[in-house]
């Protein structure tokens, strides 16, 4: 017993605190730390196995973020001496991707003077407004999609306009573009935003219904989706407390 003692330590409690660690930064199911604890390395083994090798790819994305940096500087440098929207198409969509949003807006906003109708670029331009939390700015751009292509993105454009409309105040149109988008799509995002939309209209018990089809959707969905949708699934938790505590 000592034997097998000895072979474990220190390494198992390095795997628990490496597992540990993960779990604070990624934030999965709960029922994980009791494993990781009193599982000893055996819990900590499997959680790793389970939640933390999936991760391994986070490190291919923080090559190519690597790799966009690069691109990003020599597009800089080709937009100054050939301004062609397919350059700031490009170089909007990279600065997207690495989150500099406002940055994004910018050069989307210099696509759209050199060519005014790609629904791509009214929409990219859209979606970082959004990041910025300048959902205002981002209902005209919506609204063109939209009115060009109901169905864009899978009906997440529409779904995209119907939530900003909320959050800029606008509740009653809001409530007729959600009532649409409801009967199309079922994503954790659109899910997530109609039942906070009903939080704000005050309708609690119907964004309760919600909120609990949201949750119930991460477990009916294939781990890698609840792993890609997994912030959306936390809102709805942290959203199922504020109106059950209501």
């Amino acid at each position: 017993m000592f034997g097998l003692f000895s072979l474990f330590y220190p390494w198992g409690f390095l795997v628990q605190i490496a597992a540990v660690i993960h779990f604070w930064r990624r934030r999965p199911e709960g029922f994980w730390i009791f494993v990781i604890f009193f599982g000893g390395f055996i819990g900590a083994t499997a959680y790793l196995l389970v939640e933390a090798l999936p991760d391994v790819s986070l490190l291919r994305d923080g090559f190519q973020r690597i790799g966009r940096r690069s691109r990003i500087e020599t597009l800089e440098a080709q937009v100054s001496d050939n301004p062609s929207v397919g350059n700031y198409e490009e170089l909007g969509e990279l600065l997207f991707d690495q989150k500099e949003f406002a940055r994004a807006r910018e050069v989307f906003t210099l696509a759209l003077a050199a060519r005014s109708d790609s629904l791509y670029t009214f929409y990219n331009r859209a979606r970082s407004s959004i990041e910025l939390g300048d959902h205002p700015a981002a209902i005209p751009d919506l609204e063109y999609v939209v009115t060009h292509d109901p169905k864009f993105d899978f009906y997440r454009a529409a779904g995209l306009l119907a939530d900003a409309s909320a959050l800029a105040g606008q509740l009653d149109r809001a409530d007729a573009l959600f009532a649409e988008v409801m009967l199309h799509s079922s994503t954790a995002e659109t899910l997530y935003n109609y039942a906070h939309f009903l939080k704000l209209r005050g309708r609690r018990e119907e964004a309760r219904e919600w909120t609990e089809k949201l949750l119930a959707k991460q477990r009916s969905l294939p781990r890698y989706m609840v792993r890609r949708e997994r912030p959306w699934f936390r809102k709805g938790k942290s959203l199922l407390k504020e109106l059950s505590a209501g």
